[in-house]
């Protein structure tokens, strides 16, 4: 979604110092909820999956960490706030909040990349419904309406409002939220050893039609380490197909 400019301070890695992207709800009997496997079956690239095993989590209520945000399945209430947001101390071009969990891998993700000789830093994190509509009111009067639905989540339904979504570049800035990203060391880095953690390249290369934007190699989401891997080992690259939710090209209006 929505590139917010990157502006790394080259040099200063430490936390903070870069200038500038709970507990799972429980389902009910109202609530769409996804079932989660034992394991990963199938080796097709984007299966329609189909969800198999108790126990459940919720793709509606936006403190489950398999909730679903796209352009057809917007956060409700609209305006929502994690109920347990907490700074994330990685370097960073703005300021980081995730929720705990989210958080924790982050640090642990971050830390092990580090260890293979790769520094990393957040570029955009948690960000509220009311800087949401400032983004996209920005870059409708910029580019127009169409432009900006590809590029940026309207209002209530961004990834980034769940506090689960991270947009993460190189530290030195090299190719910072540009498709580019994808062939840095840390984009590869990234690419092959997110699921490990729990995050999942929420918008891959070739599949817009499904999940409604742009191929986006910085934007990872996280959703637990557990439907991390049954993706991972089975292929399936977004939560639409694995849900079988269909695609979310469009805003219905």
């Amino acid at each position: 979604m929505r590139r917010i400019a990157a502006g790394m301070v080259l040099g200063l890695l430490g936390v903070g110092a870069l200038a500038g992207c709970t507990a799972p709800g429980a389902s009910t009997s109202s609530t769409p909820v996804a079932t989660r496997s034992t394991s990963g079956a199938g080796t097709s690239a984007s299966p329609s999956a189909t969800p198999s095993a108790a126990p459940s989590l919720s793709l509606t209520d936006p403190t489950s960490l398999w909730v679903v945000v796209n352009k057809t399945h917007p956060l409700n209430p609209k305006d929502y706030v994690p109920p347990d947001l907490v700074d994330v101390p990685v370097p960073h071009t703005n300021a980081p909040q995730l929720r705990k969990e989210a958080s924790d891998a982050v640090v642990t993700m971050f830390d092990a990349a580090k260890r293979d000789g790769l520094d990393l830093a957040s570029n955009s994190a948690y960000r509220a419904y009311t800087y949401q509509v400032s983004i996209y009111d920005t870059d409708v009067n910029d580019m127009g309406k169409a432009a900006a639905d590809k590029l940026t989540a309207r209002p209530g339904y961004s990834e980034h409002q769940t506090g689960l979504a991270i947009d993460i570049g190189a530290a030195s800035g090299n190719c910072s939220l540009a498709a580019c990203f994808e062939t840095t060391p840390e984009g590869r880095w990234l690419a092959a050893h997110a699921w490990q953690y729990g995050f999942l390249l929420r918008y891959p290369k070739g599949l817009t039609s499904i999940t409604g934007y742009d191929f986006e190699p910085w934007h990872y989401r996280y959703i637990g380490t557990d439907l991390a891997k049954r993706m991972h080992d089975s292929g399936v690259k977004t939560l639409e197909q694995e849900f079988g939710l269909g695609p979310a090209p469009d805003y219905p209006n």
